[in-house]
């Protein structure tokens, strides 16, 4: 096997004409240069160098090699200039995928520090909810996933199930749905970093009577209410919510679309609870916002994390952008 520091040798005794010179060249001694133009010799099988009188001169194989060793030294120069570039962080990729309230709340403020720091470090991002951005990161297609989920569940995502009556291929897709926001749940093989824990935050009404009253509201107080849901995993935690607390939601609308809620809820088509995180890229005008108690007395939160995989992690620039989301993260 051809060795890269056996053809530094190589041109080196071309350049000089003599192993002596090589030697000092190269900052080694004269039979070291001599034992590896010997291995080198013997890893192509032929006379690499001719002794003429007190020098020396390149075989025809030896002129041949030093002519492909000058591109491959030069490359290999490169590469490592390359690799060091994104060591020290001045070079760099890292394609980041978010679910939208933490690209419009955490992903500005994190990017924009990185880039202060270190403008060679290019960050990139595109949209999408657990359980298809763990897919993404997973398949190789970005090296952060932003996610959430909630503790309450651990790790159980209940769906509402599907009317009496239901046609069976409708309740095999719902069962289908729940098994997939569940896999968007196990995060047992990434590298998790907490970044917060995001506060549901009760949407009601200006004019309803809890509206005023101060102080949380009991799930079990809206137990008559029409509800307006979220994101299936959202839906499915809400109705794991008040089944704790003894009932079933009505559930009229569903929509992904904070400002959506946001206008039904001020219509006074039925209440919400949306995450604080929404809330604070959205005007909640004609609404009212209240805190939110489980059954158990204790708040109602979603965890949000960034994922990587463990070797990925290691990776200096994505190392600094888990650094800077945490950093973001806990400004808020």
């Amino acid at each position: 096997m051809i060795e890269a520091r056996h053809l530094r040798v190589l041109r080196a005794v071309a350049r000089t004409g003599s192993f002596s010179a090589a030697a000092r060249e190269l900052g080694c001694t004269q039979p070291a240069i001599s034992q590896q133009m010997k291995a080198l010799e013997k890893s192509v099988d032929t006379p690499l160098v001719v002794r003429s009188g007190r020098g020396m001169q390149l075989s025809e194989a030896g002129r041949v090699l030093l002519k492909h060793a000058t591109g491959i030294l030069a490359g290999l120069s490169a590469a490592e200039e390359e690799v060091a570039a994104i060591a020290g962080l001045r070079a760099g990729r890292v394609r980041l995928v978010s679910f939208p309230t933490a690209s419009s709340t955490l992903v500005p403020p994190a990017v924009a520090r990185l880039r202060d720091g270190h403008p060679g470090v290019r960050v990139s991002l595109v949209e999408a909810e657990p359980p298809e951005s763990l897919a993404m990161l997973r398949g190789g297609e970005c090296e952060i996933a932003l996610a959430f989920r909630y503790p309450q569940s651990d790790g159980a995502v209940a769906l509402p199930a599907p009317a009496h009556g239901t046609p069976r291929e409708a309740r095999a897709e719902a069962n289908l749905e729940a098994q997939q926001l569940t896999a968007g749940t196990d995060w047992s093989d990434l590298v998790a970093t907490p970044l917060l824990d995001d506060p549901l935050v009760g949407l009601l009404p200006a004019a309803h009577p809890l509206a005023g009253r101060g102080g949380a509201v009991e799930l079990a107080e809206l137990a008559g209410e029409q509800w307006i849901a979220g994101c299936p995993q959202c839906r499915g935690h809400l109705v794991e919510l008040c089944a704790g607390a003894g009932f079933e939601p009505r559930i009229d609308f569903a929509t992904d679309d904070y400002p959506a809620v946001v206008g039904l809820v001020a219509a006074g088509l039925g209440v919400a609870v949306l995450p604080r995180l929404a809330l604070q890229s959205v005007r909640p005008d004609g609404v009212s916002t209240v805190p939110v108690r489980t059954a158990s007395g204790a708040p109602a939160v979603r965890q949000v994390v960034a994922l990587t995989l463990p070797d990925l992690a290691e990776v200096p620039a994505v190392a600094l952008m888990l650094e800077r989301l945490a950093g973001a993260a806990a400004d808020r």
